[in-house]
């Protein structure tokens, strides 16, 4: 029997551990501090990304272009998750958290008024840096600093990076857009992190600074695996535009990244301090929690790209038609995700069956979804949106509790670093996953109905929208493809709990 017990991330380099402080409101201000602008981060990227036609409209960007912005931010997001942990040890939680907000906050300020293309890519190349610090520390926090009776409410605070956070971005980039104005797609962070910088500069204790640990610093480690992760991300992001395998560009950054990425591996194995334990891989309940959780962020994901790519191109929504779907499934998480929280911290409860019951709820919503036809508005979503409420929370929380309960206090931080980079990851090839599917299944679609109708006579006035109509349809039937991939996904991940993991009861449970 193992308990879910997470020490300081200073352990995995001193033998001498800091005594924790007293856990009591200071501490709890400083965890929704880093939560807060954990939520904003993400935020950003997803504002950004579903307002990207409106911003490359106003500063007179072309597609291509836009598309190297979402990218090259997205790039440099999932590579600071990986190495923020070994930072935040050797410059202090507090101090390095400050120093990542304020970063992000002004780069975000600074981004409308960029002078020209290159120097937007830059800002956002820089301010996917300082975000991607983020998520890490909101793990650590919460793993350090909570007891243990409490300490799945603060992983439920983390799960709302995951469930909460980017069901807003499609409101909210329709709030901007089209009452306040495009610059606020960027500018929107900055009075939340500004809170969240002040309830960090008085919630969190300070560390010392241990610069000492430089000289043991990894600098093989970060130059194999900063541009790994980098071109993997932009590899998976730009193939479906440049058509995968066919581009030389992709090829050399798929490929070439990959064999960093290796090398990078091999290289971690042998480090006294590596960025990535990779022994830690023969924990089977983490194993099993970074394969599933990659699996559910692409039904997570998919949950909220098919409906708002469907009502875009069937029925002519704008982002902000779309919000109430989003909003009906991402603001009752709020709730959703501490009532999770309280039934897994019941000691007769076991977190596996919690996340069967939640990966089984998303498959009947996906099959749900998969019966919709070009008739359905955005009114026939909300109840496959209702299944999701508690869906979502039961099928990430219990591998956050399932990641975290079978490791021992030194490796701590490494598990952090494990679970955010393949978070970011997992979010990225979802993404290459969906936009794949989606262009395989189109085409397919209207090879289909153009065949069927090929050899039918139409009368004149039948053929002026009969274009419109083939491609109507074919996104119809894409979307219900998806929607039954995605259950597949799902039903394939509940196969997995049967094999894989073991039980873990939480910590000092109540009874």
């Amino acid at each position: 029997m193992t308990s879910l017990t997470v020490p300081a991330p200073l352990a995995a380099a001193s033998p001498a551990a800091i005594t924790p402080p007293v856990f009591g409101l200071r501490i709890i201000i400083g965890l929704v501090g880093v939560l807060l602008a954990v939520l904003v981060s993400g935020l950003n990227e997803m504002v950004t990304k579903v307002a990207l036609a409106d911003i490359r409209g106003a500063l007179a960007i072309g597609y291509d272009e836009g598309t190297w912005l979402v990218a090259s931010y997205t790039a440099t997001s999932v590579a600071a998750m990986a190495f923020a942990p070994w930072c935040s040890v050797t410059f202090s939680l507090r101090r390095f958290t400050l120093y990542a907000i304020g970063a992000f906050t002004l780069l975000g300020v600074l981004c409308p008024f960029a002078p020209n293309y290159e120097s937007l890519l830059l800002m956002r190349i820089l301010q996917g840096l300082a975000g991607g610090a983020l998520p890490p520390m909101l793990m650590t926090v919460a793993l350090r600093f909570l007891p243990a009776n409490v300490k799945l409410y603060g992983l439920a605070g983390y799960a709302l990076t995951a469930t909460f956070g980017p069901g807003l971005g499609t409101p909210l980039a329709g709030l901007w857009t089209e009452y306040v104005g495009w610059q606020w797609t960027f500018w929107q962070i900055i009075v939340p992190c500004l809170i969240a910088m002040a309830a960090v500069a008085y919630g969190l204790p300070q560390d010392p600074l241990r610069l000492e640990r430089l000289k043991q610093f990894n600098w093989r480690g970060v130059l194999l695996g900063f541009p790994a992760i980098c071109m993997l991300v932009i590899g998976i992001l730009q193939g479906n535009r440049l058509d995968w395998f066919e581009s030389s560009l992709i090829c050399f950054l798929l490929g070439g990244g990959l064999l960093l990425l290796v090398l990078f591996l091999i290289n971690e194995w042998s480090q006294p301090i590596p960025f990535f334990k990779l022994q830690m891989l023969g924990i089977r309940n983490l194993s099993f929690a970074l394969m599933t959780l990659a699996g559910v962020l692409v039904v997570l994901l998919a949950v909220v790209v098919i409906p708002s790519s469907y009502l875009a191109q069937v029925q002519g929504y704008r982002p902000i038609q779309t919000a109430p779907i989003m909003l009906i499934a991402a603001l009752p998480q709020l709730i959703a995700l501490p009532l999770v929280a309280a039934l897994c911290n019941l000691r007769w409860v076991d977190c596996r069956w919690v996340l069967g019951l939640g990966l089984s709820m998303l498959v009947l919503s996906c099959f749900g979804g998969s019966q919709l036809t070009s008739v359905w508005i955005r009114d026939d979503f909300y109840v496959l949106q209702l299944l999701q409420i508690f869906g979502q929370p039961m099928a990430v929380l219990p591998l956050l509790m399932l990641a975290t309960g079978s490791i021992t206090p030194m490796e701590g931080p490494f598990a952090s670093a494990w679970f955010n980079t393949v978070k970011g990851l997992a979010a990225v090839i979802a993404t290459g996953i969906i936009d794949a599917l989606t262009t395989a299944r189109l085409h397919f679609h209207s090879t289909m109905l153009v065949d069927r109708l090929g050899n039918s006579p139409l009368v004149d006035s039948d053929s002026a929208g009969l274009a419109h109509r083939l491609h109507e349809q074919a996104v119809v039937l894409t979307a219900s493809d998806l929607y039954l991939c995605m259950a597949g996904v799902a039903v394939a991940l509940i196969l997995l709990i049967f094999w894989l993991p073991t039980r873990i009861f939480p910590p000092r449970a109540p009874t």
